[in-house]
């Protein structure tokens, strides 16, 4: 089969309009229209509502093209996906509508192939689309996104969410081509694997399709290729491949995640016909579900190995689909494996990764947790709605289900939850239309395309049946109480969830990338811009609530970003090391969320540029394979009030090393009481054996006589005497903590940064003019003295440094 990409020659044009503007394909209508100077940037100040005014017209795509090839027995005409409702013309003849983006939609073309061929494409209005069903049968869903969004299977946050704005992108996604049939072709091809001591069995259903031509003799022939090289073939149609010593595939952090190439190649005598070449990765993955005496336990399981999974959840990374390239996907899940993760949970209100979003995971050893598109709403199922999902998820599962990453598929996000609880008014027909959808059609249908990858109905849930869904007990959890119910930041260490999917802490993006939609004067977090940027309600005064509890006030707007940040960093900090700690009971924490779809306020740890945080530095440490924490009692786990009748708190120090790796550790680790000079006090080393996979506590240590406003613990875990972990622990608010001028300066030469301290300095934050610095470590504290980093990525042009000192 020859394939023939048509992503050239393409333009677009509003409909009743006559200006044709040059189109990119793939891409989409929002790209095109700002490339053509017909839209301004959306993302400047409050432009939203002028990109979203324009998406009520129709759009007209065309492209002229010539064919390619002059022999072939079927020409299909192949959409990889089109946003979203269309009317397709070849040559003046109606091929059909679409009406779902996350399907691919065939049509078979050979008598309608000229020589020269206009295609042209027709898009309907979204936003009228949805009204309309709406006004026939309500649909509920998250009071964020525009009032009926889900009638249509379109990326549900492109009508906005708690974190994006309503601009609903639409247009030519990814590849439009024409595919050229020889008399026989490759239809489909299904590799299952059976891992026995020593080798592995591939199973090969190969699926094959013909041209009129029942009765051709054909065969194909299959060689692997091993990660080493080594390449294996065997012809005469084989059923099943042995593969010895296989070399597995493992999560990051874990090993190599090996990948064979698998390449099948359709013959009629010596003639070919077709080729159909993947990578693979020889492993089992699934979630190990047991009874115990907590409960029911939740973990991901990796040939044989229970894993602490490790990570956070992912969203689309553009408003504006165009813009979402290899490139920028491969710079953000490389900084996912530099912060040490081995999880990606790809969110349900989103859209179906890209064939490269899933080869990279595939090469970096991420594994992935993979909802079916829907989220935060209910569904009308109709015979033509059942219709439409089925294809989309036999599209999507036959696509996906050859990837070494993907751990396991989530029927929804949040839906079991709220719709067991009545939260968008749910009718008796839709609470029916959940069970159908998540507990029959989606399982069904996997156990005919992919029975061997781990099912689970929603996130959260404990699985299914309307039965505790966010139960801390079993299954997997959304947590929260803190940041929504306004709890404090150490609340979570009051609960041992067995697998935290969804927790998370605002924050604002830095200086730079506020620049980018906003004029001098809108710089003030209450700002009429800068709250159009915050998509969570009253989410920056929520901001300012938990600041109040942790840090003085911000006189000024940079350093006022700036503690947002690290006020984010130490509260998931709290959460995921608490649950390391507890490692075995807790088997996961995923938090919420890796990324921004447009430059403003949120969850994420990478802002819209691809700007690190002070969130992922410390992910890059909580998450480390060989882990020091140090749980302590101060006045932030007690009494927060200091003018309660007794306003007295305990003081303690105990540590806990996580060891998530193969090896036997034998580490000393070592903690000193400080003065806020960095003079040293007192503290202790001890040795310690911490077996593979498992966490290991140190004695509680008492501190009743440590000055909790001057004096402080550091610690560290050394192995062979070179640091692991490290970090301090205060033991009051960073407010009442009374932080000496660190003098703190800085320098570079070539690719390495050297910080200097006068005394100890909390959060100290390295930044160069563009804001955009990769560093091998960011936002750290130093006990005064030297400390050098590496710069992974950026240039040290006006290099500064701040620390909490700088809070005030």
């Amino acid at each position: 089969m020859k394939i023939q990409k048509l992503n050239n020659n393409w333009q677009m044009r509003i409909a009743g309009e006559d200006i044709w503007l040059p189109a990119r394909v793939p891409g989409s209508i929002y790209q095109d229209l700002t490339d053509g100077g017909r839209l301004d940037d959306p993302y400047w100040r409050d432009n939203e509502k002028k990109a979203l005014a324009i998406m009520e017209n129709h759009f007209v795509y065309r492209c002229v093209f010539r064919k390619e090839e002059k022999e072939y027995s079927e020409a299909i005409l192949r959409f990889e996906s089109l946003d979203t409702l269309t009317e397709i013309h070849l040559n003046g003849r109606k091929l059909g509508n679409t009406e779902n983006m996350h399907r691919i939609y065939e049509y078979e073309v050979t008598d309608i192939l000229a020589e020269e061929n206009l295609l042209e494409i027709f898009f309907r209005p979204a936003l009228s689309y949805i009204r309309d069903c709406q006004e026939k049968v309500r649909a509920e869903g998250c009071i964020d996104a525009m009032d009926g969004f889900a009638h249509i299977r379109k990326a549900h946050s492109m009508f906005g969410w708690d974190w994006g704005p309503r601009i609903p992108d639409g247009g030519i996604l990814r590849d439009v081509t024409v595919c050229y049939r020889d008399a026989a072709w490759i239809e489909d091809v299904h590799i299952r694997q059976r891992h026995e001591e020593g080798y592995v069995t591939l199973a090969i259903q190969a699926e094959m399709g013909k041209g009129g031509r029942e009765d051709l003799p054909i065969f194909y022939e299959v060689s692997v290729t091993a990660p080493d090289g080594a390449k294996h073939r065997e012809t005469g149609s084989p059923r099943e491949i042995r593969i010895d010593n296989p070399m597995l595939w493992w999560p990051n952090g874990l090993g190599s995640p090996n990948l064979y190439e698998v390449e099948i190649r359709l013959f009629a005598g010596d003639r070919l016909l077709d080729t159909w070449k993947k990578r693979i990765g020889l492993r089992t993955i699934t979630i190990r579900r047991e009874k115990d005496a907590y409960g029911e336990s939740f973990a991901t399981e990796v040939n044989g190995q229970q894993v602490f999974a490790m990570g956070a959840d992912y969203i689309p990374q553009d408003n504006i689909f165009g813009r979402i390239r290899e490139e920028r996907t491969r710079k953000l899940l490389e900084s996912c494996v530099m912060a040490n993760f081995n999880t990606i949970r790809v969110w349900g209100g989103g859209y179906y990764p890209e064939d490269y979003f899933l080869d990279l995971c595939d090469e970096l050893g991420l594994m992935v947790w993979q909802d079916f598109m829907f989220a935060c709403a209910v569904y009308e199922l109709t015979d033509a709605f059942e219709e439409n999902i089925r294809a989309e998820f036999a599209d999507n599962i036959r696509r996906m289900r050859h990837h070494a990453c993907l751990a396991l598929w989530c029927g929804n996000n949040e839906m079991e939850m709220f719709v067991a609880g009545g939260g968008w008014g749910n009718t008796p027909k839709q609470m029916s239309d959940y069970f159908k959808m998540y507990e029959y059609i989606i399982p069904k249908m996997l156990k005919e395309y992919d029975p061997d990858t781990f099912y689970w109905p929603a996130s959260p849930s404990s699985g299914g049946g309307f039965d505790d869904p966010n139960c801390y007990d079993r299954g997997d959890v959304h947590y929260w109480d803190v940041w929504h119910g306004g709890k404090p930041i150490t609340e979570f260490r009051k609960f041992y969830f067995r697998y935290l999917s969804e927790f998370g802490f605002q924050s604002f993006p830095t200086m730079k990338t506020v620049e980018s939609f906003t004029l001098p004067r809108d710089r003030n977090i209450f700002s009429y811009v800068m709250e159009k940027h915050q998509r969570n309600n009253s989410a920056n005064g929520r901001i300012m609530t938990y600041m109040e509890q942790e840090y003085l006030y911000p006189t000024d707007f940079a350093i006022l970003l700036y503690a947002s940040q690290m006020l984010q960093a130490e509260a998931i900090k709290n959460g995921v090391e608490h649950l390391r700690r507890h490692r075995g009971r807790c088997m996961g924490a995923v938090y919420w969320q890796l990324n921004d779809i447009w430059p403003g306020a949120s969850w994420s740890s990478i802002d819209y540029y691809g700007r690190w945080k002070a969130l992922h530095y410390y992910a890059k440490r909580f998450f480390a394979p060989v882990l020091l924490s140090c749980e302590e009692e101060s006045r932030m786990t007690q009494e927060r009030n200091i003018n309660a009748e007794k306003p007295d708190f305990r003081k303690s120090v105990r540590f806990n090393i996580s060891n998530e790796t193969f090896e036997e550790k034998h580490m000393e680790v070592s903690w000193t009481v400080r003065d806020a000079g960095g003079g040293e006090l007192c503290g202790e080393n001890i040795i310690l054996t911490i077996p593979p996979f498992s966490s290991e506590w140190t004695r509680k240590w008492e501190l009743p006589d440590l000055d909790a406003s001057r004096e402080y613990v550091s610690y560290s875990l050394r192995e062979n005497g070179a640091a692991v972990s490290q970090g301090s622990v205060l033991f009051t608010m960073p407010k009442y903590f009374e932080f000496m001028d660190p003098g703190l300066t800085v320098s570079s030469d070539g690719d390495i940064i050297t910080v200097q301290a006068e005394c100890y300095a909390k959060g100290v934050e390295i930044r160069n003019e563009n804001e955009d610095l990769i560093l091998s470590d960011n936002y750290f504290d130093m006990d005064g003295g030297e400390k050098t980093v590496r710069i992974l990525s950026g240039k040290p042009d006006g290099l500064r440094v701040r620390s909490v000192y700088d809070i005030r």
